[in-house]
C-alpha cells in the first residue's frame, strides 16, 4: 500500500469509535496510532503512558515531547508489574504479565474517563517474534489498528514520515527488562545497570543499542555499521570504565550487531 492508502485504511478503521484511550509508549507504532486516532475519532482521545522501573526515564520524557508535538492529550500512569512475582521471575511470559498490568491500568482509566476503547500499537510484523504481550492484549479486549489493517513496520515508517511525525525514524526500543535472559530475575539493580550502559552509549551517538545482561558480563549490541566505532571506544578504555561503574565485571561486543529478540535465541 502507498502511504495514502495506509492512512485511508486506518482512518476508516478508527472513525467508528466515538472516543479512545491509546496505550502510548512513544515509539513509532503507538505514535502513529495516536496521531491518526486524534484526527479520525470525533470524540476525546487520551494517550496513556505507563511508568515503571522497566521504562527508561528518558523514554517518558520523549513520550511527553512527542504527544505535545502532535497535539495529543497525555497522562502518565504508574504500573506495578514489579509487585507481581510471576513478572519478576522472568520465566518466559514476562511480557504477558507486564502488558496485562498496563492494559488493566489503561482500561481503568478509560472507564473512569468514559472512553470507548483501548488501542495499542501492535502491528502486522509483530506476529513473527515471541510476543506474549499480544496474548494479554487479546484477553483484555485491546484493539490493535495496525495489526487489524495489516500494516507492517515499513508502511508505518513511511506513513509516519509523510505525516511529519518525529518518531518516523526512531529505533525500536523495548522495555529494559527485555535485556535480561529468561530465568534471570528482574530487579531494580539489573534494570539500572543496563539503562546506565545504554544511556551513555546513546550519548556517544549509538542510537540502536542493547546492553544484554549476562550476570557479571554485559553483551553490547549496536548498529552493525557502528561496531568498529564501538571497538575504538573500547580501545580507549572508556567502555571498560563504563561497564564497571554500571556494576558489571566485564563486557563483550556482539560481532553481529543489534538483532531484535536476540535473547530469545539463548
Amino acid at each position: 500500500m502507498t502511504p495514502e492508502q495506509t492512512l485511508a485504511r486506518l482512518e476508516s478503521f478508527l472513525e467508528p469509535f466515538p472516543s479512545a484511550a491509546v496505550a502510548f509508549s512513544g515509539g513509532v507504532d503507538s505514535t502513529l496510532v495516536l496521531a491518526i486516532a486524534n484526527r479520525a475519532i470525533s470524540g476525546r482521545v487520551l494517550a496513556i503512558t505507563g511508568i515503571s522501573p522497566s521504562v527508561a526515564p528518558s523514554e517518558a520524557t520523549e513520550a511527553r515531547r512527542t504527544a505535545e508535538r502532535i497535539g495529543a492529550e497525555l497522562v502518565f500512569a504508574d504500573t506495578h508489574e514489579m509487585d507481581n512475582p510471576l513478572y519478576v521471575a522472568n520465566s518466559g511470559d514476562r511480557c504477558y504479565h507486564c502488558k496485562s498490568e498496563l492494559y488493566d491500568v489503561c482500561h481503568r482509566m478509560a472507564e473512569a474517563e468514559d472512553l470507548a476503547v483501548v488501542l495499542d500499537g501492535a502491528n502486522a510484523d509483530d506476529t513473527g517474534d515471541h510476543r506474549p504481550g499480544m496474548v494479554a492484549a487479546h484477553e483484555k479486549g485491546v484493539v490493535s489498528p495496525l495489526l487489524e489493517c495489516g500494516v507492517g513496520k515499513r508502511e508505518i515508517r513511511d506513513l509516519a514520515r509523510q505525516l511529519g511525525l518525529p518518531t518516523w525514524d526512531k529505533p525500536a526500543l523495548a522495555c529494559l527488562s527485555s535485556r535480561l535472559p529468561v530465568g534471570t530475575e528482574v530487579t531494580m539493580e539489573r534494570l539500572r545497570a543496563v539503562d546506565t550502559v545504554e544511556q551513555h552509549l546513546r550519548s556517544l551517538g549509538f542510537e540502536q543499542v542493547r546492553a544484554r545482561h549476562l550476570g557479571e558480563k554485559v553483551r553490547i549490541e549496536v548498529e552493525p555499521e557502528l561496531i568498529a566505532d564501538l571497538h575504538r571506544e573500547a580501545e580507549s578504555g572508556n567502555l571498560a570504565e563504563l561497564v564497571t561503574a554500571a556494576g558489571f565485571r566485564t563486557y563483550e561486543i556482539d560481532p553481529r550487531g543489534y538483532r531484535q529478540g536476540s535473547l530469545n535465541l539463548l
